[in-house]
Formats: C-alpha cells, sequence, structure tokens
C-alpha cells in the first residue's frame, strides 16, 4: 500500500532522513521507534507532502506521491496527525471535526464521520459545544485524532500520540488506535516508546540518527530487551 524508496530529507541543506526504505501493508499497524529528535517527525512530514524529500520516493498503491502538494496527498488518502495540541483552539470541539471534513467526498458523510468519533471518543461528544481551548491536553489530544478521521483516510499516520499524557490516558488513547486499526484503518505511528504499542503493532522499525537500523515482528522486537535498551535506552 504505502512504500517509501532511498528517501533522504532534512531542513535547509542539512539531510536529517539518510536512505529510508520502508513499506507498509492494507490493513497493518506499524510502528517507528526511536529516541527523540532521530528524524521520526521528519519522516511523517516527508510522506505527508509537508516537506519535500530531496531524493527518494513515496508511493501509495503504486503511484508516486512525493511530487505531489500536501493536499493531493490528503486527497488520496494519506492523514498525518502531528505531535502536539494542534487543533484550533477558537473554534468548538464540533467545528474543530468539521474542519476534518472540508474535501467534498467528506464532507457528504459528515455526519456519520462525526457519529463514529463520538463514539470513539464519549467525552469529545459531551463536550461538542465547548471551545478547544476549554479542553484537557487528553482530550486534545482525542480531538486531533477525531479530526484525522473526519477525512477519506486510507492511511492514517500518527506521530506520538502519547507525548505529555498521564499514564491512563495514554492506555485509553492507544486502546483506541487499535479499535481504529480493528476497524480495516491502516496505522503508521511513530513513539519512542516501546511500552505503548504492545497488542497493536505488526510490525516494528527501529529509528536511529535518521537511518532505519531494524525491521522485525513486534513479537520478536519487543521481546529482544537487549535491542529496546541499545537503541531506546
Amino acid at each position: 500500500m504505502l512504500k517509501v524508496t532511498d528517501l533522504h530529507a532534512g531542513y535547509g541543506g542539512s539531510e536529517v532522513l539518510h536512505s529510508i526504505s520502508l513499506n507498509v501493508q492494507e490493513g497493518e499497524a506499524v510502528v517507528i521507534l526511536g529516541p527523540n529528535g532521530h528524524g521520526k517527525t521528519t519522516l511523517l512530514r516527508a510522506i505527508s507532502g509537508l516537506i519535500r524529500p530531496t531524493a527518494g520516493t513515496v508511493e501509495l498503491d503504486g503511484k508516486v506521491i512525493s511530487a505531489l502538494p500536501a493536499e493531493e496527498i490528503v486527497a488520496a488518502g494519506v492523514i498525518h496527525i502531528p505531535q502536539g495540541d494542534l487543533i484550533f483552539p477558537e473554534m468548538t470541539v464540533l467545528e474543530n471535526l468539521l474542519m476534518g471534513a472540508y474535501r467534498a467526498a467528506a464532507w457528504q458523510e459528515r455526519s456519520q464521520k462525526v457519529e463514529r468519533v463520538f463514539h470513539l471518543f464519549p467525552v469529545l461528544g459531551q463536550r461538542k459545544s465547548q471551545l478547544g481551548r476549554s479542553l484537557s491536553g487528553g482530550e486534545r489530544r482525542m480531538l486531533a485524532l477525531g479530526r484525522g478521521l473526519m477525512g477519506q483516510a486510507r492511511i492514517l499516520m500518527i506521530d506520538e500520540p502519547s507525548l505529555g499524557l498521564a499514564p491512563l490516558i495514554i492506555e485509553n488513547l492507544y486502546e483506541t488506535i487499535k479499535e481504529i486499526n480493528r476497524s480495516g484503518l491502516t496505522v503508521l505511528l511513530v513513539d519512542e516508546n516501546a511500552d505503548h504499542i504492545a497488542g497493536l503493532a505488526n510490525r516494528v522499525y527501529l529509528l536511529e540518527s535518521g537511518v532505519l537500523v531494524r525491521e522485525g515482528s513486534a513479537d520478536a522486537m519487543l521481546r529482544d530487551e537487549a535491542l529496546l535498551a541499545a537503541y531506546l535506552g
């Protein structure tokens, strides 16, 4: 489904990613693990068109998308949920969700999609008329994820959903991501903590200093304590 081949990318002439190659099959949940500051966010930004790769390609269903504008990559079904709480603070919860359905095809199904988000995150339904700035950190993260689900997503790319959240909120959030994946939506997620992904990932890539150093099944990688300690501390 998604194929990245020999990808190089960075900022201002400084290369962050070095010859990255990976693939994500339809329906999979794939996790990219790595320490903070080693290129995970840059990789998602390069796939989603927020930065332009300096070399290599990104393909979706065999079609090269790495030369497309970001909005056309979204239209193709690649939805990127960035790190942090990037919601619209002066809009209500419902208005934030509707912003995720701005394209015509998604807009036609907005009512059903809103109901699905409220099913996954009941607290958002209870707060649908509240302004985004009034939400807790965990609720803002749920809202960001829900807004991503409002589009015509074929693959959902999620950047460190656990960042800065309390353990119970993290547990609930990852359970919801598992449910989203079990419903058939492909997930590519990055994190720096292997503890969060048990039971979610089919496969895991380890990223260090902008290079993919290992790939394997989630079960095998998570059992290898020496490997995780070497790369994740």
